[in-house]
């Protein structure tokens, strides 16, 4: 059975997410900052030692983390990526766009507006708002 998009389905297990980790290749600890930080206002996290270790950085914003892992193979996820809720796509495009960040807006899925952009790294990543007016319709 597939269910309509607005169906809950508790699980009994409580799952939340946690956080969502992205890559980077060696040495991007700064870029990652200047991307995370600097530009969308996340606060970076202090990592384990043991964790430290191995390069990469966390943050947080919100009600959301992100975990930048270092990849010795690195190669940007241009697929796969986050669909990170907004409260104000609009206030975030020119945000993003004031900073030199390119967004790619897109309209496909319904009762959302959405906007698509890049991290420092190369990473796709989703920017969406629920319309106040659209309830699911599939």
């Amino acid at each position: 059975m597939v269910a309509s998009y607005d169906s809950a389905h508790p699980t009994g297990f409580g799952l939340r997410l946690h956080h969502v980790q992205l890559s980077a290749p060696p040495g991007s600890e700064a870029s990652s900052r200047r991307f995370w930080v600097d530009t969308l206002g996340f606060l970076e996290l202090r990592k384990p030692p043991e964790l430290a270790a191995r390069g990469g950085i966390w943050v947080r914003a919100d009600d959301l983390e992100i975990h930048i892992g270092v990849e010795e193979d690195f190669r940007p996820a241009r697929k796969a990526h986050p669909g990170i809720l907004v409260a104000d796509l609009d206030a975030l495009a020119a945000h993003l766009t004031s900073r030199g960040v390119e967004v790619t807006w897109d309209d496909a899925l319904p009762g959302f507006r959405r906007l698509y952009s890049h991290d420092d790294a190369g990473n796709r990543l989703e920017f969406l708002q629920p319309r106040a007016d659209a309830a699911a319709q599939w």
